[in-house]
């Protein structure tokens, strides 16, 4: 598809509109970073009580701009996918609110990978956003909006439809060696877990990766969640620390990081380190579709587990994903640009359609996601130009938002000022002739 100018009146007053009745919500002001979590999917319930919130403020659902007339394949999946430039930033970022705020903190965060990157979504380049890092090196947080106005545009990829989920720090029992009670392993990453970017052997795999292990002088797929929790790593000094519940500990990993609540009253947190490489399978959706739960929430697949222990087990290794994990004692959870992400601020995107530290704004039909976020992680489960995953932290609130988030509406990417006239000129300059 096309690049294609077009500034749709309806969807410019419906999107600003959204964003007004976000910039009156409450936001929590940022305390822990999130983290990377290949595996997450469309977030389960809690699975304990969630405090008492306010009932959701519902947004208006903008209507997404026209979609733009074919052409060829441009220098990534996001101009392929199609782009259109969006109206005018003074018209849709929100007049107040700390999310701003919070979005050029974690945007400051994310230009030193910004300036070194390649970006796999084919938008930008390193030098494309050395004037907003500049600026942002030193633009007061307190007058957040007008650095977002004037150092970017508004860019929609695709039809621009946006679905958005939430996730979260989950804290958990643990110990850091093995004692009656706390015996299920959280693993280290194996040395002998490969990981291939396939794009260097051929430019139509690029930004496609796959892990596995060496086997002879095979590259083979590298061992399934069944075998590992069999012990097919035992022996190997892999062991990082233990969880007392082995049904808590699939869920951290569903989020891919967290915090073991020690004996002593200590915390230890991890964060991911790697995959094995698999697919992720979402356990809730096919125990629903099985008929053993009815709402699909964490608390019924939780409680269905624990009570079926023996099926349990065989249900979790469907999911035959697995995630190594790494003690973090710096500020962490890192994210997927190797930098602790920020509460409220960072949502997870997938990279090939937006670039990695840009900044992105949501107009949802739910208030407590609409505004600017900063794609600083990413996700097995978030494929897709306008697929994203807000984090919101850790504790109760943080467990309650992001286990019931689900959210639709519309989504613009913010790329430097001049990025869409130059993908523009890419896409109409002739053809070079033949040789």
């Amino acid at each position: 598809m096309p690049i294609s100018r077009q500034t749709p009146v309806k969807w410019l007053v419906t999107l600003a509109g959204a964003l007004a009745l976000a910039a009156c919500s409450h936001v929590v002001p940022p305390a822990t970073p999130g983290t990377s979590a290949p595996d997450r999917a469309a977030r389960p319930q809690p699975a304990t009580p969630r405090p008492p919130l306010p009932a959701p403020t519902p947004s208006p659902t903008p209507s997404p701009t026209p979609g733009a007339t074919p052409a060829p394949t441009g220098p990534g999946p996001a101009v392929a996918a199609g782009l259109a430039l969006g109206p005018d930033l003074d018209t849709l970022l929100p007049t107040s609110g700390e999310r701003t705020a919070l979005a050029l903190r974690a945007f400051r965060l994310s230009c030193p990978s910004l300036l070194r990157r390649r970006d796999q979504s084919g938008l930008t380049s390193g030098t494309d956003w050395q004037t907003a890092c500049s600026a942002a090196a030193s633009w007061s947080e307190s007058n957040a909006r007008e650095f977002f106005r004037r150092n970017f545009e508004a860019v929609q990829v695709g039809d621009g439809k946006a679905f958005a989920t939430g996730y979260y720090e989950p804290e958990i029992a643990g110990c850091r060696t093995r004692a009656a009670g706390c015996e299920t392993p959280l693993y280290k990453r194996p040395v002998n877990l490969i990981e291939v970017d396939l794009g260097l052997f051929s430019d139509s795999l690029k930004g496609r990766r796959i892990r596995g292990k060496v086997q002879g002088s095979n590259l083979v797929q590298y061992d399934d969640r069944a075998a590992i929790t069999a012990g097919s790593l035992d022996g190997q000094g892999l062991e990082l620390a233990y969880a007392n519940d082995p049904v808590e500990l699939f869920f951290l990993e569903v989020q891919g990081s967290g915090r073991l609540r020690l004996p002593d009253g200590g915390v230890m947190r991890v964060g991911y380190d790697g995959q094995n490489g698999r697919d992720y399978t979402g356990i809730g959706k096919l125990m629903k579709d099985r008929g053993l739960i009815q709402a699909g929430s964490m608390q019924d697949i939780m409680g269905y587990l624990r009570a079926n222990p023996a099926e349990g087990v065989a249900i979790m290794n469907e999911n035959k994903s697995y995630v190594f994990f790494r003690e973090l004692t710096g500020a962490g959870p890192i994210g997927a640009l190797g930098i602790a992400v920020t509460q409220e601020a960072t949502v997870a995107a997938d990279p090939t359609f937006v670039p990695l530290g840009a900044p992105v704004l949501l107009s949802l039909d739910r208030a407590e996601p609409n505004g600017v976020w900063v794609a600083q992680d990413t996700g097995g489960a978030i494929k897709g130009s306008n697929r994203f995953d807000t984090f919101w932290g850790a504790g109760d609130r943080a467990r309650a938002l992001a286990g019931g988030m689900s959210a639709r509406g519309s989504a613009l990417i913010l790329l430097p000022i001049g990025t869409y006239a130059r993908l523009t000129a890419q896409q109409n300059a002739p053809a070079p002739p033949l040789p």
